[in-house]
């Protein structure tokens, strides 16, 4: 195989190399799906065990988006956030696959937490009609929306996603 001078090329890592980002997406739908089990196996809806003065699980059902939005829709929500979350977990598996097999760790841990996150929520939507959410956070009277694993997930790998493009940015790749 002719490579360009300098380049080496490992053709398992690089056939390959999106397969381990998508074994974290695997994990994070695993024990979104398996801690959102234990809640529905345990819990009614609303019923609530307070684990600290400011954390509780109790068990909702999110017909909505992040934060309840369009819950209050007539049905069609459910499908377009179906939709959203297969297509948007389709082109972050194409882009992981066309990572180049090194150097992009961040990136990659990051599309692979909001793929997991994604369709961990794609899994209830359709099973259910509806996300389960179940940890609360709150103080006094102030209450955080209620969340589960995959929201977690989404957001910690789009927190990831604005710290890698800080990051490349800075390097001066950007320019």
């Amino acid at each position: 195989m002719n490579e360009p001078a300098g380049q080496t090329v490992d053709s398992f890592t690089d056939r390959f190399g999106a397969l381990r980002w998508l074994a974290v997406a695997a994990i994070v739908i695993g024990f979104d799906q398996w801690t959102k089990l234990l809640i529905i196996e345990n819990f009614a809806e609303f019923d609530s065990v307070v684990l600290l003065p400011v954390l509780e699980f109790m068990r909702l059902h999110n017909e909505g988006a992040a934060f309840s939005f369009l819950a209050g829709a007539s049905g069609w929500q459910r499908w377009l956030f179906i939709v959203l979350g297969i297509g948007v977990s389709i082109g972050i598996a194409v882009w992981l696959y066309k990572l180049p097999a090194r150097g992009q760790s961040l990136l990659a841990a990051a599309l692979s937490l909001v793929m997991g996150g994604a369709l961990g929520n794609v899994i209830d939507r359709v099973r259910f009609g509806y996300v389960v959410d179940f940890i609360r956070v709150h103080y006094e009277q102030w209450y955080f929306p209620a969340f589960n694993i995959a929201d977690s997930a989404i957001t910690v790998g789009a927190a990831l996603l604005i710290l890698d493009s800080l990051l490349y940015a800075k390097s001066g790749a950007g320019s």
